[in-house]
């Protein structure tokens, strides 16, 4: 007799081994049908494997949130399968499930978007056929044998030190997988592919370059439509192509991964400088700069040379290695360094935006989002041990206000001591303790990634969440045990006696390129007033009124608003529309009656028209705006 213990503490027993399946039966039809997998003593498997002895279990049904990514790992094979119906040539290699849906990288003839037609139909026909996903499991040699024919399969099985290999099966088609799977294809019915990239196996550049196709997948067809719906608002605001439509920046191939502003995103930049600088004076913190070029060395002795050296850019000089900076903390630690410190200076918070370069592959250079040349927000904080929860609950309040003039909210997440790590337990249960007592007295929920800590200390990540409800970790706070160690900093305590420091990492903005990519993503190119390059446009009517309209602009420009004046020889429609298109916040039209009653006619983004505006008025309404920063796109409301 089997004895089945359900989630509510009911006990079901039967005389032979059940199968999840036949549990969820036992219960209801409507459940047997809906149940895609089954967790027993805390491990998911599939429904149809028998459970030969007592246990606790839970059915996992479609409206599971963990039953999504069954599925959409089911939904990879699927479309695995597909592929190598379309293209007799493909070689697999792996098809993992990812945030909002899956991907799998395929040795095979080059692919676009137009061609996901032909393979999504073959999926649809796997579907109908509601083809069984059952699981095999044979020895090392038997599948080495089975897959002599795929050269990746066989690397990866070569690889596994387990005795047994497990794979499934759905009709004609196989594929190494340790599961579990939905029970057959036809619970794969909402599914979409998305897009196309390259790859190359195991992230080497020196191995082949494989098609990696995305797709994604849902239970219900109204999440799916949904969802398609977000990836178009996400294209729309694509930063890459706001950034070309704004004239806010460019790459070039003289310069791989490494952006060039042009002037009106500079004038984003450097307004996001101001309030970053604003905010940290009004912190108490000190801002430097470091060299950008510091010497092997220095590099060998922060631990970077041995572990970070492939990342890299390497340059001699009379004789001498040196590496332009991957990151600002080894100058930080020699500014600490360069003059004695009383326990009275602490704690000391110095600040850098640091201009960093890394090697990163050409394959993953992604706009801004990945870079080659970035700058960091960085600040290192120096403090006494009794100082970590203060000083890491200011930075959680700091970065509370910054995001929170963009309109971000954001998540935090604490990351505990990994397997690798440096340092005392005293140490790390100090440094743990710090932070999350911080995070208590900050009172807002947070996530614990066990185990996920830098290996020099604990940190505590913090994800934005943009208008589309994406999430980006940008922030981050780390407590660091070994930079102080390396470089023997150090401070004279109350005793008269030498003590290390403890030491904050820590990025707000994160990536500032980075962070200019999410927010043009966020803002979909409509920048707030504070924000905006060109803040106002002056539109005359005929060119009699551009000397007027040139005055105005000195005047504005004066005043410290960006200000243009558009004196083409075009219809007024046209140069509105292409304002509007510029997503300039204040679009004025200067006419005769505007001249001669000394009054302004604006047009705001919001699509709303003031007429016979006092110049005071509008002056007023407008640097109101600029003071307190607001992001509504409504400047004249009432």
């Amino acid at each position: 007799m089997i004895n089945i213990t359900l989630p509510d503490g009911n006990i079901k027993s039967f005389e032979n081994s059940p199968t999840g399946q036949e549990i969820a039966r036992s219960i209801s039809e409507g459940l047997a049908r809906d149940t895609v997998a089954v967790k027993v003593n805390g491990d998911t498997l599939d429904v149809y494997l028998p459970i030969d002895h007592d246990a606790e279990i839970r059915l996992i049904t479609t409206k599971d949130p963990e039953a999504l990514e069954i599925m959409r790992h089911s939904a990879a094979h699927l479309m695995a399968h597909a592929i190598c119906r379309v293209y007799k040539d493909a070689h697999l290699t792996i098809g993992p499930v990812v945030e909002d849906g899956f991907y799998y990288d395929i040795d095979m003839e080059p692919v676009s978007e137009e061609d996901f037609s032909k393979i999504e139909a073959e999926m649809k026909k796997l579907v109908k056929e509601k083809l069984p996903i059952r699981r095999k499991v044979i020895t090392k040699k038997e599948a080495l044998d089975f897959y002599k024919d795929e050269p990746f399969k066989t690397e990866m099985i070569q690889d596994l030190t387990d005795g047994t290999i497990s794979f499934y099966e759905q009709g004609d088609f196989t594929d190494l997988c340790r599961g579990p799977h939905v029970p057959h294809t036809g619970f794969i019915k909402s599914f979409k592919l998305t897009k196309v990239s390259g790859a190359y196996w195991r992230a080497d550049p020196n191995r082949p370059q494989l098609q990696r196709i995305y797709g994604t997948a849902f239970f219900d067809k109204k999440d799916l439509k949904e969802y398609l719906h977000f990836l178009e608002e996400a294209k729309k605001r694509n930063h890459r192509k706001l950034g070309e439509a704004l004239d806010l920046f460019s790459f070039h191939d003289e310069a791989p991964g490494m952006p060039f502003f042009h002037a009106r995103g500079m004038e984003i930049w450097n307004a996001l400088l101001a309030y970053w600088r604003e905010e940290h004076r009004a912190a108490g913190y000190v801002e430097s700069k470091t060299p950008i070029i510091l010497n092997r060395a220095l590099w060998e002795k922060s631990g970077h040379w041995e572990n970070y050296r492939e990342n890299m850019y390497v340059t001699k000089i009379d004789e001498e290695e040196y590496s332009i900076k991957p990151m600002n903390c080894p100058g930080g630690m020699l500014l600490y360094a360069s003059r004695p410190h009383s326990y009275r200076d602490l704690p000391l918070r110095q600040a850098e935006i640091g201009l960093v370069h890394r090697h990163e592959l050409s394959g993953v250079l992604s706009g801004l989002f990945r870079v080659r040349a970035f700058h960091q927000d960085d600040a290192h904080i120096f403090m006494t041990p009794d100082q970590i929860e203060a000083e890491i609950l200011g930075v959680l309040q700091l970065t509370e206000r910054i995001y929170g003039t963009f309109g971000l909210g954001f998540h935090l997440e604490l990351s505990t001591r990994p397997e690798k790590s440096i340092g005392t337990d005293e140490q790390w249960e100090m440094a743990t303790e710090g932070l999350r007592s911080a995070l208590e007295l900050y009172g807002q929920e947070y996530k614990i990634n066990e185990g996920d800590g830098a290996f020099y200390g604990p940190k505590i990540d913090i994800h934005i969440q943009d208008a589309l409800k994406r999430t980006w970790q940008c922030g981050t706070v780390q407590l660091d045990m070994s930079l102080p160690e390396r470089f023997d900093l150090a401070y004279i305590g109350s005793d008269n006696q030498r003590h290390r420091p403890i030491m904050i990492h820590r990025v707000i903005y994160g990536s500032i390129e980075r962070f200019f990519g999410i927010l043009l993503e966020h803002f979909a190119g409509k920048f707030p007033l504070w924000l905006a390059p060109v803040q106002v446009i002056l539109l005359p009517i005929n060119d009699d009124l551009v000397p007027y309209a040139r005055e105005l602009s000195e005047k504005f420009t004066q005043l410290a608003l960006r200000c243009e004046v558009d004196h083409r020889t075009e219809s007024l429609n046209r140069k509105i529309r292409e304002a509007q298109l510029q997503n300039i916040p204040l679009i004025l039209t200067v006419g005769a009656k505007e001249k001669e009653k000394g009054t302004l006619s604006v047009r705001t983004l919001d699509g709303n028209v003031r007429h016979g505006l006092d110049h005071e008025s509008f002056f007023n309404r407008v640097f109101d705006h600029i003071a307190k920063r607001k992001i509504e796109l409504e400047i004249f409301a009432e």
